[in-house]
């Protein structure tokens, strides 16, 4: 990390927009691969689950409950791990979470009956814990806020560009079900766990914890982020300092908790039950299943960069947040009453669409007025409470698609939730508006 030399005439002044382009070309691309396979090992169990839950005889409910209890695990040991990674640096945690996710990814192929899934399954999100969130504040290091609500959206991209590269692929390894006596399912989770173990000792040899370890910056880029990034944070703390305790139970803070429940709510009730949907329009094989999944995580990887970019550009959050909710509820109210599997696709596209926009455009209002450990801990305790959602969406609809044989219902009630939380992005309007000093001195002073 520190064998690199500031090249001559690198002192020369640059602009704002072209510093964060050069910081982001030089840690994002590690940081989105990271989130690829994180998320790809969170969710291909809906792609194991067309084989493995007639191997294991489950019925809806119970890989629903299975599904969810990951949630379960990350909620409850998502906030100490975003402490240590304070206390201790990205670099090391981060390699930490990858490796121990990894291997327990892996060891999912070794379950034999509901106990065990449950198991892996609690264990496997009590490993990721504080990886997203340690990534959030991670970038507030490095990003000001002018330019952060973009950064987040193109590595959250990561999370739909997994479902289209990793649905076609989990679709592909269920067809080696035979090989070494293995099931297919086995397959997937063994060779989609590995590339996560790989990838945390490429984070412990490369990513820097904080800009005055970066080498390819300049002293004078170093020194002008850092005092971009002072600037924040004295702006925000003038206005209100918030200490750990206070950042865990302050009331905004909470209902961003809620806000973000209701949108991966949301998120989970969909993806978690995509594959099995697609599968149940009729004769098409798992690959084919897969390349049809990828279709509506292509379009919303798409939108959410272009609309968080919109939403930097436009230098506004919570219409950013509220008007791709209520996309999102009405593309799940579409899917409910859609009588043929083309719209329903459709209907479902905007869904997805609208629901991966509004998250990433909603981390851009918490560090509006978090610093520090109190970011460290707020931003963990929003995700934590709002990954309950991941809890709480499978299941309900494992738990609706038993006892209706569909997911109508299920959608509509997901819907209502998606528009509480638009609701509650605008009556933050007027909480964050004052704390977030989006424009650069240059411009406020011209």
């Amino acid at each position: 990390m520190q064998a690199e030399t500031t090249a001559p005439g690198a002192d020369l002044p640059v602009s704002d927009q072209t510093r964060a382009a050069k910081i982001a070309w030089r840690i994002a691309p590690l940081l989105i691969l990271c989130y690829f396979v994180a998320f790809l090992d969170r969710v291909n169990v809906g792609f194991a689950a067309l084989t493995m839950n007639a191997d294991l005889g489950f019925d809806s409910a119970v890989f629903g409950l299975g599904a969810g209890i990951f949630f379960v695990g990350y909620f409850l040991f998502e906030v100490p791990s975003n402490l240590i990674l304070e206390k201790l640096g990205a670099r090391v945690w981060i390699a930490r979470i990858m490796f121990t996710w990894g291997l327990v990814s892996g060891a999912t192929a070794l379950v034999w009956n509901e106990t065990s899934f449950y198991v892996a399954r609690f264990l496997l999100g009590a490993a990721e814990a504080g990886f997203f969130p340690g990534v959030l504040l991670y970038l507030t290091y490095w990003f000001t806020a002018e330019h952060r609500a973009r950064v987040v959206g193109v590595f959250m991209a990561a999370v739909p560009v997994s479902g289209v590269i990793g649905s076609p692929l989990s679709g592909w390894l269920l067809g080696l079900d035979g090989t070494l006596s293995l099931h297919g399912w086995q397959w997937l989770f063994i060779l989609e766990g590995l590339p996560s173990m790989i990838l945390a000792g490429i984070v412990w040899r490369y990513l820097p914890d904080h800009p005055h370890q970066a080498g390819w910056l300049s002293t004078r880029e170093r020194l002008e982020l850092e005092a971009d990034l002072a600037r924040e944070r004295d702006h925000r703390e003038a206005v209100h300092r918030y200490r750990l305790g206070e950042a865990l139970t302050a009331p905004r803070v909470l209902a961003l908790a809620v806000l973000y429940l209701g949108l991966v709510t949301g998120l989970y009730g969909v993806t978690f039950w995509l594959p099995q949907i697609v599968k149940g329009f009729g004769g098409l094989t798992n690959l084919e299943v897969g390349f049809v999944t990828a279709l509506p995580n292509l379009a919303a990887a798409v939108a959410m960069v272009a609309w968080t970019r919109h939403s930097d550009r436009a230098r506004e959050r919570p219409w950013h947040v509220a008007l791709p909710a209520l996309l999102g509820a009405a593309g799940l109210i579409g899917s409910a009453f859609a009588g043929d599997p083309v719209s329903s696709m459709a209907a479902l596209t905007l869904a997805l669409v609208g629901i991966y926009a509004a998250i990433a455009t909603s981390w851009a209002l918490p560090s509006a007025f978090l610093t520090g450990t109190a970011a460290a801990g707020g931003l963990a305790l929003i995700n934590s409470i709002g990954n309950l959602g991941g809890f709480a969406g499978p299941y309900f609809t494992g738990w609706i698609k038993s006892e209706t044989g569909d997911y109508a219902v299920a959608f509509i009630i997901i819907a209502a939730g998606l528009g509480v939380s638009a609701l509650i992005a605008l009556a933050l309007r007027g909480a964050v508006a004052h704390e977030q000093p989006l424009k650069h001195p240059a411009e406020e002073a011209a």
